[in-house]
């Protein structure tokens, strides 16, 4: 009999797809001046009288760019965020700055971004994983508990990846704002890691239901399908032998 819960793997796939489309589109921000690719960007904030910075700058997740994700620095993994002026510079906010990072970076921004940056990378490694290991999971449940399991750990590194984003950038934009400059987050970059973070809990959940479900119309039908005998047996002795009387 065909596996009762078979649509369960397909929709896993449509909604881990769709997770690793947002992370994409989250690596591969500012790197065309194509929509969303150009819209998308962690922080944008007045960087304005900073020595060496532009008039206005937007965190990408390889590059340092200015108005509109144009006049970029070269791509670089996890640049310094302290990249976007000069080092020792004039008129920065104090929380930002440090020793790190050519003394452009403070300690917290510089170490919490580089971790942040790799673990999105590890979740794409697991999330591509995942994916391929959801075709598995269309013909059993030995499939659906390989994928996910690795689902699983892509989510795993993604909370963490995520979180350490979210917290680097919004105190920064804080910092900004206190130090009396405008600073926004990036709606598309944080509404795409959002969205790849939610898609892939429910990816995960569906792999693991899926899990639970196996073959369930088989087994089913052997376990609670079986109708038990309602045959009684009566035996007596007639002279002297034993004789059986059987009926339903």
């Amino acid at each position: 009999m065909a596996r009762a819960n078979t649509y369960l793997a397909p929709l896993s796939l449509i909604f881990l797809a769709g997770s690793l489309v947002m992370l994409w589109f989250i690596i591969l921000s500012a790197v065309t001046t194509t929509s969303p690719l150009s819209q998308t960007y962690f922080l944008s904030a007045d960087t304005s009288g900073i020595t060496g910075a532009r008039p206005v700058t937007q965190w990408a997740y390889f590059y340092i760019c200015g108005e509109g994700n144009l006049d970029c620095s070269p791509a670089a993994p996890a640049p310094p965020l302290g990249w976007a002026w000069s080092g020792n510079p004039t008129n920065a906010p104090e929380a930002l700055v440090g020793s790190h990072g050519g003394d452009t970076t403070s300690f917290y921004y510089y170490y919490m971004w580089r971790f942040g940056w790799v673990f999105y990378l590890i979740t794409l490694v697991f999330s591509v994983l995942a994916f391929f290991a959801g075709f598995i999971a269309c013909c059993g449940r030995l499939g659906s508990a390989i994928a996910g399991l690795t689902a699983l750990v892509a989510l795993f590194f993604h909370t963490i990846a995520t979180s350490m984003m979210t917290a680097v950038f919004v105190r920064m934009r804080n910092v900004f704002i206190a130090n009396g400059r405008t600073a926004s987050l990036g709606q598309y970059a944080f509404g795409f890691c959002w969205g790849s973070w939610t898609a892939l809990l429910i990816a995960t959940i569906l792999f693991c239901i899926g899990i639970r479900g196996g073959d369930s119309g088989t087994y089913g039908g052997r376990r609670w399908g079986r109708q038990r005998s309602v045959r009684s047996r009566r035996s007596y002795d007639l002279n002297g032998r034993r004789v059986k009387d059987e009926y339903a």
